[in-house]
C-alpha cells in the first residue's frame, strides 16, 4: 500500500474523498443543531456538540488505526508533547474560533476566508519554514484555487469586518495552517500520522468538551437527544476521523503543496452539498458552481503537474 501512497494517482482520488467528507460536514452541522434542538442555542451548545464530535472521531480513528496496524497505536512518552501541540491547532483553537467567528461572520464570508486555507500553507510551508520551493506554477495554482473560492460565493455580502466574525475565521485559517506544518514536520520524522491525528482528536475534544460546559452549553435550552441526532453525530466523528487521518497520511508522503492545494475543493464540495442535503439543489449545478469546480481544479492541475515533472526522474509516478 505504502508504494501508492505518493502516486499523483492516489493523491487525487484520496484528497478528494477527503474534501467531499469535510464538505459534507457543513450541511450535517447544520441539520445535527436542528435534530439536537441547539439550532437557536448560544456558543457553549455548539462547542459542546463540537467536542463530543471530536472525542467520537478520536476514538474511532485510533481503533481503525490499530485494526490496520495489528497493534494499539500506543505513543511513546515524546509524542505526547508533540500531540498535545497538534491538538491545540488542529482541533482546540481552529474550531474553537470557528464556531465562535461564524456566529460574527456571515457564511459567504467565511467560505472565502477558510478557503484561503490552502493558499497560506502552501505560502508557510515555501516562504517560512521552507519545506520545499515556491515557484510560479504554484503560485498560479493557488490564485486559480482562490478564484474558484471567490466565484462560487459570489453574490453574497462581503463588505465590513469585524475582529470577534472575520478576524476569528481567519485565525481559525492560521490555526489550520499550522496544524498542517506540524503534522507533515512529525511524521516525516517516522511517526504514525493516524496516531497523532487520532490522540489529538480525543485531548481536543475533551478540551472543547470542558469549554462547551463551562459555557452553560449543557443546561441551554432545547436539547433534544434523538436516533436521527446521534446517528448525525456518528456521521460527523467519522469525516473527521477518515478525513483527518486520510490527508495526514497524504502529506507524510508527498509535498505540502501537493497535498494542499485540494483544500480550495472544500468551500466548493461545501457549497454543493450544502444545497443538496438541504434541499436547495438548483444553486448546486449552476454555472458559477461549475465555474467555480474548474477554476480550482485548474489549479490543483497546476501546482500538481509541476511536481509531476520534478518527481519522474526519480521514478514515484
Amino acid at each position: 500500500m505504502k508504494k501508492y501512497l505518493s502516486k499523483i494517482w492516489f493523491v487525487v482520488i484520496a484528497a478528494f474523498f477527503c474534501c467531499a467528507l469535510w464538505g459534507s460536514a457543513f450541511p450535517m452541522i447544520k441539520i445535527g443543531y436542528r435534530q439536537f434542538g441547539i439550532e437557536d442555542s448560544g456558543a457553549g451548545a455548539k462547542i459542546l456538540f463540537a467536542g463530543v464530535r471530536f472525542v467520537l472521531a478520536g476514538i474511532l480513528a485510533w481503533l481503525a488505526g490499530g485494526l490496520m496496524e495489528r497493534k494499539p497505536l500506543l505513543p511513546v512518552r515524546s509524542d505526547w508533547v508533540k500531540t498535545l501541540s497538534l491538538s491545540l491547532f488542529q482541533t482546540v483553537l481552529q474550531y474553537f474560533f470557528f464556531y465562535l467567528g461564524l456566529a460574527a461572520c456571515t457564511g459567504v464570508k467565511s467560505s472565502i476566508i477558510n478557503g484561503s486555507g490552502a493558499f497560506v500553507v502552501i505560502l508557510l510551508s515555501t516562504l517560512v519554514f521552507r519545506l520545499e520551493k515556491l515557484t510560479a506554477r504554484k503560485l498560479l495554482g493557488c490564485v486559480l484555487g482562490f478564484a474558484g473560492i471567490i466565484v462560487v460565493n459570489l453574490g453574497g455580502e462581503l463588505g465590513g469586518f469585524a475582529w470577534n466574525g472575520e478576524g476569528f475565521i481567519f485565525l481559525t485559517v492560521l490555526s489550520y495552517a499550522g496544524s498542517t506544518i506540524l503534522i507533515k514536520r512529525f511524521t516525516t520524522a517516522g511517526a504514525d500520522p493516524v496516531m497523532y491525528s487520532s490522540l489529538q482528536f480525543i485531548i481536543g475534544g475533551i478540551i472543547l468538551t470542558a469549554l462547551g460546559l463551562l459555557l452553560g452549553g449543557a443546561s441551554e435550552p432545547g436539547w433534544n437527544v434523538t436516533a436521527q441526532g446521534i446517528g448525525t453525530l456518528l456521521w460527523l466523528a467519522f469525516v473527521s476521523a477518515a478525513a483527518y487521518s486520510l490527508w495526514a497520511v497524504l502529506l507524510k508522503h508527498n509535498p505540502v503543496s501537493r497535498v494542499a492545494v485540494f483544500g480550495f475543493l472544500n468551500p466548493v464540495c461545501g457549497v454543493i452539498l450544502s444545497a443538496l442535503l438541504l434541499d436547495e439543489s438548483g444553486q448546486a449545478f449552476d454555472l458559477t458552481s461549475l465555474a467555480a469546480l474548474l477554476l480550482v481544479c485548474g489549479g490543483i492541475f497546476v501546482v500538481n503537474y509541476e511536481k509531476k515533472r520534478a518527481d519522474a526522474p526519480r521514478g514515484d509516478q
